[in-house]
């Protein structure tokens, strides 16, 4: 079994989540379980229910949790659905959740998963095998309107027009069937000085048609709900995000969820009744320091949002 590398922010995710021996908790992105293993550890009494959509992942935690299976429910999901798998395992009630977002880096180790833009695999980018949407659906087959739309919004790329429409042109001819295919496509589509910079031409345009094939901004929104919704009095939520896109997402909604009255401020009492359902207690995200990013270069972009529960009166 490979522990040699920690996963991102280890012992941050575990000081955040105040975990109790008889708590019951949420990996709700288990990948690697290195963050699974350190809860499932501390637990006693308690309950950690582990969810990946990634069945590899759910595979791979049978052997890699199996001191700790007393005490871990593994569940073949989508934390979207994160409502449902709390009711389906009989929790009413949880203590600390924990949502490492992103690819985890069997994904991107695995050539044949088609998330890298280094090694030349067919175009899948599913994080859900079973899914039917592909990358190679995406690229051959949605419109130059789409393309464009997910290169800008999901990549942040500048050049998303003559990406997208290069794309269209070339699969005119024939279609566009694997990785290394789609890189030549994103490289000619970009002036030359855009190449010579550091980071790799297609990692923005990877990152877009991930997103979308995955649908991963459109799952965080009800998961951030239905997490603060399942929290227990002093539960903790923390998410960890690899992109701005993330990030701004989580950000705004634990914001949204710490407000309290909205009354206009010339009411002079408050008649809206809204109470705040969360704390956030980190006012700045908390990110690697140096001897972690030595260590894995990939936490480099990773930033760790921790929210408690309120006592909704």
């Amino acid at each position: 079994m490979e522990f040699t590398h920690k996963p991102v922010l280890l012992d941050e995710c575990i000081e955040s989540l105040n975990i109790r021996p008889d708590g019951i908790y949420v990996d709700g992105t288990l990948g690697r379980a290195g963050h699974s293993r350190e809860i499932a550890s501390r637990l006693t009494t308690g309950r950690l229910i582990c969810i990946d959509r990634d069945m590899a992942a759910i595979d791979a935690a049978r052997e890699r949790l199996a001191p700790w299976m007393d005490r871990v429910t593994l569940v073949h999901s989508n934390f979207s659905d994160l409502e449902r798998v709390l009711k389906d395992a009989g929790v009413s009630g949880v203590d600390g959740m924990l949502f490492d977002l992103g690819v985890s880096s069997p994904q991107l180790d695995d050539a044949s998963r088609g998330f890298s833009y280094m090694h030349d695999a067919p175009l899948d980018m599913r994080m859900d095998a079973s899914a039917p949407l592909t990358a190679r659906d995406v690229v051959n087959s949605w419109s130059y309107e789409e393309l464009r739309r997910i290169l800008f919004d999901y990549g942040e790329e500048r050049y998303a027009p003559a990406i997208a429409k290069n794309i269209v042109r070339m699969r005119e001819t024939a279609p566009i069937e694997t990785t290394l295919e789609l890189v030549d496509c994103i490289k000619g589509a970009m002036p030359p000085a855009a190449l010579r910079e550091k980071q790799h031409p297609a990692k923005r345009s990877f990152q877009a048609i991930r997103i979308a094939v995955n649908g991963e901004l459109d799952a965080l929104p009800p998961m951030l709900s239905a997490g603060v919704e399942a929290l227990n009095h002093g539960g903790r939520l923390s998410v960890i995000t690899f992109h701005s896109l993330e990030d701004r997402i989580v950000k705004r909604t634990m914001q949204d969820l710490a407000k309290g009255c909205i009354c206009p401020p010339e009411f002079p009492v408050c008649v809206c009744g809204r109470k705040p359902k969360i704390k956030i207690i980190t006012r700045k995200p908390i990110v690697s320091g140096e001897a972690e990013l030595a260590e894995n270069p990939r936490a480099r972009s990773a930033k760790l949002r921790v929210a408690e529960k309120c006592d909704v009166q």
